[in-house]
């Protein structure tokens, strides 16, 4: 994905290549956002030469597949090692070097400098992010697909609710309905039912479905592409006053939603969903939304004092909560993809269901 621009940026900045790795403890973003590829090796996009790919014997075969056609096969040499013998007898100047400091350990970083000695290095994970929050037809195509997914599995989850005794139930349809599809979590699934939904990140318990609120966040990945939606529901019986701030936020939620426009600050439009909170907004504890992509939480950023601006073909997130410690929470998070007018992609629903 937008290698030709990626190489504008190494160029403006004088860099010779840039340097991505994946050794198999976390599938590397950039990695797999500029190949396709997420197995074990490294990525080298030089300046002005095409794009390579360096793999282990195992993963030569699997790396063909992905978008880059160069693919080297790694020697029984160290990894840095290998890969800097490849560079050379390609012939690519290698003075200046554009990692990714958010995925470069330290550990790793020590046994790269080893092999390249007397290299300067820039960070470049700001541009790599910054690239990234604009989606191109493809990707949108890819995300609408991956929603697609998602929201199946979470209205049958939510369809089934009946049949679940425990949170780590819910948690565990989530996942295995996933797995049934070929596809992973985007991130462990959250159920926080009772007064443990008033923990905005809490992890489900192998305890009973507590009376009250339940709050369910789940995503999946598809061809690297993450979804993020969260459904708030009622086990019970609930009063007047809960189903009145259920509505409030849900009329907060809907609402932000419907005003954005292209070119709103992120920050102002954070500051706004504290205003139409009114006196609820102190239990208000997070961010209204993130962008979302390979990664689940990407540029851009809708928080307090955020400079990003909404621009056509971003995907984000609109996540306004209330937590009332000890007592109960409730969160409703759809995912934005903002075009003329924002698109939903979560079609999940999102009026107050009760079970």
């Amino acid at each position: 994905m937008k290698i030709k621009e990626f190489q504008r940026i190494l160029e403006d900045k004088g860099q010779d290549f840039a340097l991505f790795y994946n050794l198999g403890m976390e599938i590397n973003p950039n990695m797999l956002y500029f190949s396709g590829y997420n197995g074990l090796g490294a990525l080298i996009i030089p300046r002005k030469q095409k794009p390579f790919i360096i793999a282990p014997r195992m993963e030569v075969e699997k790396a063909k597949k992905s978008m880059i056609k160069r693919v080297y096969s790694m020697d029984k040499k160290r990894f840095f090692e290998s890969i800097h013998t490849i560079i050379r007898k390609n012939k690519i100047k290698a003075k200046k070097i554009a990692i990714d400091n958010n995925n470069f350990t330290l550990n790793i970083y020590k046994r790269f400098k080893k092999q390249f000695k007397g290299v300067k290095t820039k960070d470049i994970s700001l541009d790599c992010l910054k690239l990234r929050q604009i989606k191109t037809n493809k990707e949108i195509q890819i995300i609408k697909k991956a929603f697609n997914y998602g929201n199946k599995i979470l209205n049958k989850t939510i369809n089934n609710f009946k049949d679940f005794k425990t949170e780590s139930d819910v948690s565990g349809f989530l996942e295995y309905e996933t797995k049934k599809h070929g596809l992973d979590v985007a991130f462990s699934p959250i159920v926080a039912s009772g007064s443990n939904a008033s923990m905005p990140h809490y992890e489900p318990q192998n305890v009973k479905l507590k009376k009250g609120f339940c709050m369910m966040d789940f995503g999946v990945k598809y061809k690297g592409y993450c979804t993020d939606c969260t459904r708030t529901i009622y086990v019970g019986n609930p009063n007047n006053k809960e189903k009145t701030i259920y509505n409030f936020l849900l009329n907060v939620q809907k609402s932000i939603i419907k005003d954005i426009e292209v070119g709103d600050n992120c920050g102002k439009i954070y500051e706004s969903c504290v205003k139409d909170l009114k006196n609820y907004s102190k239990y208000f504890i997070h961010g209204l939304g993130h962008g979302v992509g390979v990664e689940v939480h990407e540029l851009p950023n809708l928080t307090l004092n955020s400079k990003d601006k909404i621009t056509e073909n971003m995907v984000f997130t609109i996540e306004p909560g209330i937590y009332l410690p000890r007592k109960f929470g409730m969160r409703i998070e759809d995912t934005v993809l903002m075009q003329r007018k924002p698109v939903i992609l979560t079609k999940v629903p999102k009026g107050l269901l009760i079970v």
